[in-house]
């Protein structure tokens, strides 16, 4: 059984499988609804039911209040249709989306390089050719009973579309990444949906681009870049990558070379505790520090995106904001888990 749901803000219609969330539907259908958490607890997703019957899910009290469900508003990540249904979501227009319908994918590990003590690079031959615009990330389900499923961005170029990277640091306690550091093997099959995510270049802004990351949150703007070069992209493209010490700096050869290939790449790593007697000769401090040095604490007419660590971006924004670059040029993602979407997001930003 399906039902149909119309999208009044924007006259589609997309139909929903019984059980299946609002938003599942409208994203496989290549309908962007805006979200976070996917866990029913930030409430970026809040959508206004106008007509039919629905099943709050898993919503909580706390993003979805009582007098909220009773004037009809819902979660789209945790909502099920229980008739046809109407519904009106704020959705923003943005000429550089693709729209590109979520789908299902297999594939098998032809290799795993370990980037960092902490970060494995793990390639992935896919039964099918994925499309996705270089920035977005896609679900990954792994595990022996094949149940753990996790959210990880795509490292790799979309003009190689038959294959896909994903560079997946361990995070202490996580269930997910200590199995696939600690159990995936090359030749195991897996499976994924995708692509996810708004965070992509906006090509139309024909603005000089600056990408701030730190951590993993390298794999998105090396996607981004490696697609940028693969364009003949001739606008300055500058990249500000943070590690803790040189051994944590991964790609770091790549990138040089691309720098020395390229005219219009910039390449700025950062190491904020590298030993000081290593002989490290580049830039030492954070992320935000070596943007500010680099660009004389003046970044307009930019467009920058920032991958990474929490704290690592609020500390960019703030950097950024300062040397007078606001929020309409700033574009970033950020993962959230069940504990992480009840934190308090930035004052500062509001784009997710």
């Amino acid at each position: 059984m399906s039902y149909t749901l119309t999208i009044e803000t924007t006259g589609d219609e997309v139909e929903v499988a019984e059980g299946q969330t609002i938003l599942d539907a409208c994203l496989r259908a290549g309908i962007w609804l805006p979200h976070a958490c996917c866990h029913g607890l930030c409430a970026t997703c809040k959508i206004q039911v106008t007509d039919g019957e629905i099943d709050h899910g898993e919503a909580s009290s706390f993003a979805l209040m009582d007098f909220e469900r009773d004037e009809g508003k819902a979660l789209a990540c945790c909502a099920r249709l229980e008739s046809d249904a109407s519904i009106e979501a704020d959705i923003e227009e943005d000429p550089d989306a693709l729209g590109i319908p979520v789908e299902d994918f297999e594939g098998v590990v032809t290799r795993i390089d370990p980037l960092t003590p902490t970060i494995r690079g793990v390639h992935v031959a896919l039964n099918r050719p994925i499309r996705f615009q270089a920035g977005q990330y896609v679900n990954l389900t792994v595990g022996e009973e094949g149940v753990l499923t996790r959210a990880f961005s795509l490292a790799s170029d979309p003009h190689a579309p038959d294959a896909v990277e994903l560079n997946i640091r361990i995070v202490p306690g996580g269930v997910g990444t200590t199995w696939i550091h600690e159990h995936l093997k090359e030749g195991d099959r897996v499976k994924l949906s995708g692509p996810y995510g708004r965070f992509f270049v906006r090509h139309s802004a024909k603005a000089p681009l600056l990408f701030l990351a730190g951590g993993s949150g390298l794999s998105s703007p090396r996607s981004m870049i490696l697609d940028l070069i693969a364009r003949n992209e001739t606008l300055p493209i500058t990249l500000v990558y943070g590690a803790r010490s040189r051994e944590e700096l991964y790609y770091h050869e790549e990138f040089e070379a691309l720098a020395a290939a390229h005219a219009n790449f910039r390449y700025i790593p950062a190491l904020s505790d590298e030993p000081a007697d290593s002989g490290w000769t580049g830039f030492r401090g954070y992320v935000h520090e070596a943007a500010r040095a680099a660009f004389d604490n003046d970044f307009r007419g930019h467009k920058a995106y920032l991958c990474g660590p929490p704290v690592m971006i609020e500390a960019c924004l703030a950097a950024l904001m300062q040397g007078r670059l606001f929020e309409k040029d700033i574009y970033t993602e950020k993962f959230f888990s069940a504990a992480d979407a009840q934190q308090v997001r930035s004052p500062l930003f509001r784009r997710i």
